[in-house]
């Protein structure tokens, strides 16, 4: 696998091993300590991944994640203390794609980048190849050529994964899709025990797709399984 990386981390000790090891894998690797230097050289620059620590000098991830979801559907895995479960929520609320907290092992960081990287391409390809494809389920459309997703023929701002979990809801319309084959199917790999990641990417759908996102009725909950949309709510 190859592309280009850019690695936000100011803790060299961290930085140095995930450099080593991306490289071994056959990536690009551009590594900064500092928020702001990250942002410019992410305008300069053209990257396939992002991997951002919350905790940084002068600008934090999140505000650099927020930056860059401004302009960019670019992938971004963002780097977290154990206990920071707010900021977790808080970077995936602005368009994080996953998340790993400290410490983590280079293999399981290594696997994550792989996943992310091999749903991304996935997704284009899919895009490409079905240029003109469109799909419907009640008063949700989407269309995969735009990438665009509407309900009541009003458009919704989706991340570029609630994007791909609506489409996959839609396709899956009427059917149970359970925690495991979500997280197999939209993230390529099982990601037992960080249930908040779905969790808040539901809750950020629902709030575009239901009237009463506290009672939904189109995506529902099928409790201790997955979830499930419903044709009418």
């Amino acid at each position: 696998m190859s592309g280009k990386i850019l690695l936000v981390e100011d803790e060299h000790s961290i930085a140095e091993p995930v450099i080593y090891n991306l490289k071994q894998e056959g990536f690009s690797v551009t590594h900064v300590d500092e928020g702001p230097i990250a942002l410019e050289i992410f305008s300069e620059e053209s990257f396939d991944l992002i991997i951002l620590d919350l905790m940084l000098p002068e600008i934090s991830g999140l505000d650099i994640c927020r930056s860059i979801r401004k302009e960019s559907d670019v992938p971004i895995i963002m780097v977290t203390a154990k206990d920071s479960e707010a900021d977790r929520v808080s970077g995936l609320e602005l368009g994080a794609d996953d998340y790993v907290t400290k410490p983590f092992s280079v293999r399981e960081l290594m696997s994550r980048v792989r996943a992310v990287l091999r749903r991304t391409t996935t997704t284009t390809t899919t895009k490409t190849n079905k240029n003109d494809k469109s799909i419907k389920s009640g008063n949700i459309e989407i269309n995969l050529s735009k990438y665009e997703a509407k309900v009541d023929d009003k458009n919704i701002d989706l991340t570029p994964r609630e994007f791909e979990l609506l489409y996959a809801f839609c396709e899956n319309e009427g059917n149970l899709m359970s925690r495991e084959q979500i997280f197999d199917e939209i993230w390529g790999y099982s990601f037992i025990g960080n249930t908040k990641t779905l969790d808040v990417h539901i809750q950020r759908i629902r709030e575009k797709i239901e009237k009463d996102p506290r009672e939904p009725k189109r995506l529902v909950t099928v409790r201790g399984v997955g979830y499930k949309l419903v044709t009418d709510g």
